[in-house]
């Protein structure tokens, strides 16, 4: 049986009461306030149609999951860094303070959709970088990064069950490691720019971590804690995620592009990413 989960800072007792009707759902059950998000669990629902397109039109995130996930039953917890677990793509920051943002922002988003191959384009973004003073790196954590909404609950909730978190990116250890520490992930995987004599050199050491590696992170974290795939989730917004997003029980696309969207199993257009949370019994 299916549980259809309403949320989203839009969502009231009158539009959980209306989807009830609309998807043939019984009373809907009032779920925790996720920040400035509320949401409802209904269950018993037998029609889908109309469901997506009703959702959309009030601006409400709406997913279709089954019944008896627990989350005090996952082990593990992994998402991508840029425009996930942070609002911002840290290398178009970076690209920012010596005027080339645009440039860098439109391979991102080419690179994000699927469009072009991801270690190809990191490296022609790199490459733009060549030259700038490593200081800049710091300057963008201090003034640029800021955490997606609800991911500090989010992560709080994962401590309190003992679910592990992961964080894995297509994008620099200098902002991964610094997040590890702050906000107490257990395992990160990322990208390592050169920096020479201060300055980035224009270049990405060691093997780039795109798709297939995160996959591969995401599986061999898994295995050593002992999970099942119903006892993973992955979140992430780009195309390199589905890989790894396709190895979770549970794949959520986080103000996704469309090609994520339409292939993971729940999409978080408007409620925080502590909206996760309700996404379980």
């Amino acid at each position: 049986m299916s549980i259809l989960v309403l949320q989203g800072p839009e969502a009231t007792a009158l539009k959980a009461a209306a989807l009830a009707e609309l998807s043939g759902a019984a009373a809907p059950e009032a779920l925790g306030v996720a920040r400035d998000a509320r949401a409802w669990r209904l269950r018993g629902a037998t029609r889908r149609e109309g469901v997506a397109a009703w959702c959309d039109a009030q601006q409400l995130d709406h997913a279709w999951l089954p019944a008896g996930r627990r989350f005090a039953e996952l082990k593990l917890l992994a998402m991508d860094m840029d425009s996930t677990l942070i609002t911002i793509e840290c290398i178009d920051e970076i690209g920012g303070f010596i005027n080339k943002k645009d440039e860098i922002a439109a391979i991102t988003a080419q690179a994000m959709r699927g469009e072009i191959d991801f270690p190809a384009s990191l490296r022609r973004r790199v490459a733009l970088l060549a030259g700038l003073d490593e200081d800049v790196l710091q300057d963008v954590y201090d003034e640029k990064l800021r955490l997606s909404p609800g991911a500090e609950h989010l992560i709080t909730h994962c401590k309190q069950h003992g679910v592990k978190l992961l964080l894995v990116s297509g994008g620099f250890t200098f902002f991964t490691e610094r997040l590890k520490e702050r906000l107490g992930l257990d395992q990160t995987l990322s990208n390592v720019l050169e920096i020479v004599d201060g300055k980035l050199s224009g270049r990405v050491l060691g093997t780039i971590v795109d798709g297939d590696a995160k996959a591969a992170k995401f599986r061999q974290m898994a295995q050593r804690l002992g999970a099942t795939r119903e006892q993973t989730v992955a979140i992430g917004d780009g195309a390199n995620d589905l890989k790894m997003m396709a190895e979770a029980g549970t794949s959520i696309a986080w103000r996704a592009k469309p090609v994520v969207r339409a292939k993971a199993a729940c999409v978080l257009n408007y409620a925080g990413l502590d909206g996760v949370i309700n996404l379980f019994e």
